[in-house]
């Protein structure tokens, strides 16, 4: 039985078919070592998914942890939030301002 060739677990290679680039993914090849890759077919199978949803959502967790957005409707809601909270520390800063005056 032909075996790839094994890689060690940090090796990443990237590939860009043209075919995945016109649809806005882009295809990454990871390698494994059997161990994991057995526990994460395992868990695919135990939550009915396939490696690549167990994918997305590890590196959605990533980038969340991390304080990045993931999409437009989270990159609108962090900026949102940023915006206000800036608004907020103006106004206190205004008021504070003007008790000092007053005083």
């Amino acid at each position: 039985m032909f075996r790839p060739e094994r890689f060690r677990a940090r090796t990443i290679m990237q590939t860009y078919p043209p075919r995945c680039r016109s649809r806005g993914r882009l295809l990454k090849l990871i390698a494994f070592d059997d161990d994991t890759f057995d526990k994460l077919t395992q868990l695919g199978r135990d939550r009915m998914a396939t490696i690549q949803e167990l994918a997305d959502e590890a590196f959605a967790d990533v980038l969340k942890k991390h304080g990045i957005p993931i999409d437009l409707k989270d990159a609108l809601r962090k900026s949102a939030r940023l915006s206000s909270a800036k608004t907020e520390k103006i106004a206190k800063q205004k008021k504070s301002k003007a008790q000092k005056a007053t005083s």
